[in-house]
């Protein structure tokens, strides 16, 4: 399976301090790719060293074989790379309906959008649809997380980043967002998922790079890190079995 995103010797300094220490791993094409580390591993900095927002200080980024380490995250979003942030990132004095239209770039008006896809994503998360002209403040955690995958996805991308999408949220609200990331992954969008959740990892990975300390420590099939409760052990400092 080709490489969409590819991570070679990454390092990323914030001020004084060096966060990520020559980061190695791939996403596949058209795969969910899970990023598991504890807290403090360094999985949010290399999303953000990603998407440019923070700068790479050696090492490569490359997407669909070409470097886009060098490049400002405007450019990287335009290459068809969304990110939803741990924060979620949405307009809170907007509209559900608001948010979504300043996602979709190509569109002026709600019209505008595609018609086929809104409804797909109203699929994915009914209550979209049924706060559509609330502010955005007003939604239940879980709703928030809702609108901020659907601004990701409100127009076709190349490349998921999702940032701990399950954080805070009550089981049940999990279970939804697993079946919604899970219609998703069958479309063959590419996903890298940062997650603490393992029900939710278990559920939705082809793939898992491990990280600890600004370096990653174990990569390959998710099926087998699922498998292997002394490599969850070591790695994790827990097993995967807990977590049913």
């Amino acid at each position: 399976m080709s490489a969409l995103l590819k991570l070679d010797g990454v390092h990323t300094h914030i001020g004084s301090y060096h966060i990520l220490h020559g980061v190695d791993f791939e996403v596949p094409l058209g795969q969910v790719t899970m990023l598991l580390g504890r807290n403090g591993a360094g999985k949010t900095t290399t999303l953000r060293t990603i998407m440019g927002l923070w700068a790479a200080s050696a090492g490569t980024v490359s997407f669909d074989g070409a470097p886009i380490h060098r490049r400002q995250t405007p450019d990287i979003a335009q290459l068809g790379i969304a990110y939803v942030p741990e924060s979620m990132g949405i307009f809170g004095d907007l509209t559900v309906r608001e948010n979504l239209l300043l996602a979709a770039r190509g569109a002026r008006r709600i019209d505008d959008i595609d018609t086929q896809r809104l409804d797909w994503i109203f699929g994915l998360f009914p209550a979209l649809k049924k706060f559509w002209l609330y502010p955005a403040g007003k939604l239940s955690g879980g709703q928030k997380q809702m609108l901020a995958i659907a601004r990701a996805i409100v127009e076709p991308r190349r490349l998921l980043l999702i940032d701990e999408p399950s954080k805070g949220l009550a089981p049940a609200i999990v279970g939804n967002l697993i079946a919604a990331l899970r219609e998703l992954k069958a479309t063959q969008t590419t996903v890298l998922l940062v997650e603490q959740n393992f029900a939710m990892a278990r559920a939705l990975g082809d793939t898992v790079a491990v990280m600890d300390d600004g370096r990653v420590v174990h990569r390959g099939a998710m099926a087998e890190l699922v498998e292997n409760e002394q490599l969850q052990q070591r790695l994790l400092g827990l097993s995967l079995g807990a977590h049913q």
